[in-house]
């Protein structure tokens, strides 16, 4: 069951959520959630966990390692534009967690902005960079 929720996960992502939502309840949603931190970076594994957020409170540690999984794979890819499209997705993901009030800002903060300013020249790390700096001055 776990190998089948990582495949459906990146063909199906409406359906992992659904399956997942249901999972949330047993004991073995740990696991599950493991399965989501080690999947291959895609728009999918990106789309399950921001659905999955919308619905349920997820650990606090999951979600930054989540997030310094999606950083790191970015980082790694090495293929430009490809590279390019994947920040670009992340930073649109990491937008709506952060607008969503899923992630609290300041426990991954420094990650986030060395991430925008590594990829400053894309318009969506830019963006992200702004969105952070607007939170910092309401929180002061």
């Amino acid at each position: 069951a776990v190998v089948s929720t990582q495949s459906t996960g990146d063909k199906n992502p409406s359906l992992a959520v659904d399956i997942l939502l249901l999972l949330a309840q047993t004991q073995q949603f740990g696991e599950y959630l493991t399965i989501l931190l080690n999947m291959e970076l895609s728009l999918h594994s990106m789309e399950v966990v921001n659905k999955i957020t919308a619905n349920l409170e997820l650990p606090p540690q999951f979600i930054h390692l989540y997030i310094r999984s999606c950083i790191t794979s970015c980082t790694n890819i090495t293929d430009k534009s490809t590279q390019h499209r994947f920040v670009r997705l992340v930073c649109v993901f990491l937008t709506a967690l952060i607008r969503n009030q899923v992630v609290n800002v300041q426990d991954i903060l420094i990650e986030i902005q060395a991430f925008c300013i590594d990829h400053s020249r894309i318009r969506e790390a830019t963006g992200l960079f702004r969105l952070l700096k607007s939170l910092d001055v309401k929180e002061i």
